[in-house]
């Protein structure tokens, strides 16, 4: 009953966003994000200066790659990036809100970051509020809306911030909760629908027969004609 519960839930909000979206929670990633920003503030020793041989061969390849850029003619570099460009087939991008809950879709990379956009209006329990989006680190404002997927470097994926553009001294709280009551109840659900639809029925496990096996069994005994009386004389 849980599971089919999870899936008229999902299945109800794709029909109302127009796409399939997934909500859920993670601490785990805001401890180690901050963790990683503490580290990299912390002073360094000084053998992190030091030069090493890997340091060395890496600047060289470097170069060399950048130096086989140049010589490349402008056909072979577009040639280059449109078959880049085409093995990506989608975009996932999450948005993560203040108050710890994350919103992922999956767009298609020619799509514009308008439509994420479009879809957080009907997300959000106060579209009416204006609001931002941003990359980090370092905390870089998403202006231009009209880049798609790939241009803006978020295919295959991305991790984009929500804040809300509110002055310092408005009224208004910058607080949670961020997206609708309707919409924060398919928290986790999509983690119950892939748990059951990779769980291996009983009936549908293969039967391997390993050809050595098969080699090992004893062949059945032949048995041989009986001689006529005519030859034993």
């Amino acid at each position: 009953m849980e599971l089919q519960e999870a899936q008229v839930k999902l299945a109800a909000a794709a029909e109302e966003l127009g796409r399939e979206i997934c909500v859920f929670t993670n601490p785990a990633f805001f401890q180690a994000s901050n963790e990683a920003s503490a580290s990299s503030n912390a002073d360094e020793t000084e053998d992190f200066y030091e030069f090493t041989p890997e340091d060395y061969y890496r600047i060289v390849s470097d170069r060399l790659g950048a130096q086989s850029q140049v010589l490349k003619t402008r056909k072979i570099r577009e040639a280059e990036a449109a078959a880049r460009r085409a093995k990506i087939t989608k975009a996932v991008v999450r948005v993560l809100f203040p108050d710890n809950y994350i919103l992922e879709a999956k767009f298609h990379p020619s799509e514009k970051i308008q439509d994420l956009v479009d879809l957080l209006m009907k997300v959000l329990a106060q579209p009416n509020l204006p609001f931002y989006l941003y990359t980090t680190p370092p905390k870089e404002r998403i202006k231009d809306l009209s880049k798609d997927f790939y241009s803006a470097g978020f295919a295959p994926g991305a991790i984009v911030h929500f804040s809300y553009d509110l002055p310092q001294d408005s009224t208004v709280a910058d607080t949670g909760p961020y997206l609708r009551d309707s919409i924060m109840s398919l928290n986790g659900l999509d983690i119950i629908h892939d748990e059951v639809q990779v769980r291996p029925e009983p009936d549908t496990v293969p039967v391997v027969i390993s050809p050595i096996a098969l080699e090992s069994e004893p062949k059945p005994a032949v048995k041989k004609p009986a001689k006529p009386k005519w030859l034993k004389l």
